[in-house]
């Protein structure tokens, strides 16, 4: 990123020195008009003053519009810059987080206590209370508990543990639907999506270790 920002810094600078070298000298309209005082001294009529007059001026206002040009082309120059230095600088730090998410993502949520309290409904994820529905705090109920016992289970037996029923008898889609409308209610959807494990053509899983699990 330094580099970068360094790199941007010295090519505008560059860029800002060649073209203020090119531009017009402010004071060439003004040296010209004085060449012809100079070389026209029998310029003596009222209307020729006149004119001369006028030509001044009109050197003067333009080493003033020049002058004027000068700093808003250094103003623009200034304000690219800033703009490419912050692309850069947001560049990088995407890159850098995007790295971190896909470092989290391998290597899962780490969780060093989840307490389900079914009499508050409510789960305690580290230091984060979650209040969740009767049927949030059933679906995740069924995964912590087979966690402990190391199951994998999929919608069906999801389904089939909280109805009641055997899970032959129960559709696969019902169970998935608990786990969508569990991850909504805990929020945070990276947080649910890690936490929740979906492994294909087997099931939901707690992605964490069953020793830091306590059902009250």
């Amino acid at each position: 990123m330094v580099a970068g920002i360094i790199g941007i810094v010295v090519i505008l600078a560059v860029a800002a020195i060649l073209l203020f070298i090119n531009l017009p000298d402010a004071n060439a309209f003004n040296a010209q008009v004085e060449r012809i005082f100079v070389e026209n001294d029998t310029l003596t009529g009222n209307a020729e003053i006149k004119l001369l007059e006028i030509l001044a001026q009109t050197g003067t206002n333009f080493a003033d519009t020049l002058a004027s040009y000068r700093f808003v082309i250094f103003v623009l120059l200034m304000f690219s810059t800033a703009l490419l230095v912050a692309a850069v600088a947001f560049l990088v730090l995407l890159i850098a987080l995007n790295r971190r998410m896909g470092r989290i993502e391998r290597a899962g949520i780490e969780v060093n206590s989840l307490q389900i309290n079914r009499g508050e409904k409510a789960v305690y994820l580290n230091d984060f209370a979650f209040k969740l529905t009767d049927a949030a705090i059933e679906t995740l109920s069924v995964l912590a508990e087979a966690r402990m016992d190391d199951e994998v289970l999929s919608g069906a037996e999801i389904e089939g543990v909280i109805s009641g029923r055997d899970a032959s008898e129960c559709d696969e889609a019902a169970g998935a639907t608990r786990i969508k409308r569990l991850r909504d209610t805990l929020g945070n959807q990276m947080m649910s999506e890690l936490l929740v494990k979906n492994i294909a053509r087997k099931g939901y899983v707690l992605a964490i270790d069953k020793a830091v699990i306590r059902m009250t």
